[in-house]
């Protein structure tokens, strides 16, 4: 790679996607713009070619050139393959949204040297600079001021039809009607409203055929008295429709196809007969028009982009709380030993698990799959949280409730505070320090006791899930443990936990091996079903939440003895 010698090196003005501003100065020839590391300027977009662009040194003069990129390079919106570089030009890279601004020096870049261009010649050549220019300080302003575009557009397209008065009206993309977004004269004084009189079906009608430019002139003996348009006294009215331009690549060429989707129109008109366009000035009119259709795409793509940012970041506040709900700290001592967690196949898991003591001799445990997934499931997990928690606080203080009227009562107030269609399976169960295990499910996977032997137990669904129905009833069951028994309690994202040959990870195999490890301890036993899981799976994304718990019981003489070997007793 040769460097290119020169007194002061041009350079590229980088625009980010999130529009932060570098200066890259060009101090190889070639200089080659593209994604790998390799690369002089490396732009990482996937839609951005390995190289996919260079820029050229030959004497005095600068090229740009297209590397066989699959999306292309595009110069003042033109697609190229080679072409000299001119201070300001725009490039820009197929569908990114990485722009960049060549120039001899970063200074002409700024806001005060592109106003300077401003100042041009009245010829057709000097008009078309002239209009590159006004976008290009529009762009410059505020890459989501799309005030300042529009305003651009219409100021420059009454300079170049040398129209009295201008308005831009886009199409709402709710109603589909024109909304007024710039009206003003040819003077820059702004216009009401009320001031655009001209019969909105000559308007709708550019829209509709979306043709490039309906350009109309009035004479005086063929209208009708009383009609809006003499009521004007128009002479020539202007109206160009705005369309999102998209490029597509043909399966069978190189070549791109354009598809066009209607985004307003650019209407304008004059009293005066000279300013009825000529041939030349509708070439610039229409060229003005792509080069507005495009600030609006940009505009739009930069506000979707905020909007993107604004949700990943309640998104991560949602999952913040969403973490904050689930136990952060199990029992790992004692006559009760525990062993969670939960793993969200997206962000935010709609399941919940929660272990709580409600008294020295008693514990409760829960474990809930919210239909759906996402924020809507997270949503209604917190729900099922709080519930479950105001449970547990009634029951420390002294009101007892069976498990099943817990159970209807939780299902009420989700029912009542829910969508349609929203609803949740449960497990939800006590252990008292003697062994005895109550526990009633509600439409949740069967639960598994596994006890030393091995013998496993399943504890299966004896109701419906919470929140289908206003009113509903739920059986209650009781069995007791003995010391080393343990209970597995999990989601259907263990049981349904998908292999690359769509095989489901199942029951059986979940029982079998439960059974292999059953004197193992709760978090020893709790990490093997986990690590087959993921053994099994070998990181195929998952279609829905992981969600495991192991409650083991030890016992109270195990529990005592373990305290003794602990704290031995002092000696005499």
């Amino acid at each position: 790679m040769a460097a290119h010698k020169a007194a002061v090196p041009p350079f590229l003005v980088l625009i980010m996607p999130d529009g932060e501003r570098r200066e890259v100065p060009i101090t190889t020839s070639p200089f080659r713009i593209g994604r790998l590391v390799h690369n002089d300027l490396i732009l990482p977009d996937d839609r951005i070619s390995r190289e996919h662009a260079c820029i050229v040194a030959m004497g005095e003069r600068y090229y740009l050139e297209d590397r066989n990129s699959k999306h292309g390079v595009f110069l003042n919106g033109e697609r190229i393959e080679r072409r000299a570089l001119e201070p300001n030009d725009l490039i820009e890279f197929g569908k990114t949204l990485y722009r960049l601004i060549f120039t001899h020096h970063p200074s002409q870049s700024n806001l005060p040297s592109l106003l300077e261009t401003l100042d041009v010649g009245s010829s057709r050549v000097g008009n078309l600079g002239r209009l590159g220019a006004v976008l290009e300080v529009a762009r410059a302003l505020e890459t989501e001021s799309l005030e300042a575009v529009l305003g651009a557009v219409v100021d420059a397209a009454l300079g170049v039809t040398r129209a009295e008065r201008g308005f831009l009206l886009l199409q709402s993309p709710d109603s589909g009607e024109l909304e007024m977004r710039v009206a003003r004269d040819q003077w820059g004084r702004p216009l009401g409203e009320n001031d655009l009189r001209v019969p909105r079906s000559v308007i709708q009608d550019a829209l509709r055929r979306r043709r490039g430019l309906l350009s109309l002139t009035f004479d005086r003996d063929q209208r009708d008295p009383g009609t809006t348009v003499d009521d004007l006294d128009l002479r020539s009215a202007v109206c160009v429709p705005l369309a999102r331009l998209r490029l597509t690549q043909d399966s069978d060429s190189s070549d791109s196809a354009r598809e066009t989707e209607t985004l307003g129109v650019l209407y304008m008109d004059s009293c005066i007969p000279s300013s009825d366009l000529s041939a030349g000035d509708q070439d610039l009119v229409v060229a003005l028009a792509i080069e507005a259709s495009t600030a609006l795409e940009n505009a739009r793509l930069w506000s979707e982009a905020r909007e993107n940012r604004r949700l990943r970041q309640e998104l991560s506040i949602v999952c913040r709380i969403h973490s904050a709900l689930l136990p952060a700290k199990l029992p790992d001592q004692g006559w009760l030993r525990a062993a969670g967690a939960s793993h969200p196949c997206f962000q935010v898991g709609g399941d919940y698990y929660d272990v709580m003591q409600t008294s020295p001799a008693l514990w409760s445990a829960v474990v809930a799959d919210v239909a759906g997934k996402g924020l809507s499931a997270a949503v209604l997990a917190s729900l099922l949280q709080g519930a479950f928690s105001v449970a547990s606080l009634f029951t420390a203080a002294g009101h007892q409730a069976s498990l099943a009227e817990v159970l209807a009562l939780v299902s009420r107030y989700v029912f009542e505070r829910s969508l349609p269609g929203d609803f949740a399976t449960v497990f939800y169960a006590t252990l008292q320090q003697d062994g005895l295990l109550r526990w009633a499910n509600a439409g949740h996977c069967p639960a598994l006791l596994v006890r030393p032997g091995p013998e496993v137990l399943s504890l299966c669904a004896s109701g419906v899930p919470l929140g289908l129905f206003s009113t509903s009833s739920f059986a209650e069951e009781q069995i007791q443990l003995q010391s080393a028994d343990k209970l597995v309690i999990y989601t259907d994202g263990v049981t349904e936990a998908e292999n690359a040959f769509h095989e489901l990870f199942g029951y059986e195999r979940l029982e079998e091996l439960v059974g292999r490890h059953y004197a193992a301890p709760a978090a020893q036993l709790h990490h093997a079903i986990l690590d087959a899981v993921s053994a099994f799976t070998a990181g195929v994304p998952q279609r829905d939440d992981v969600t495991l718990v192991v409650l083991e019981y030890v016992g109270e003489a195990a529990s005592e003895a373990e305290a003794q070997l602990q704290f031995p007793a002092p000696a005499c």
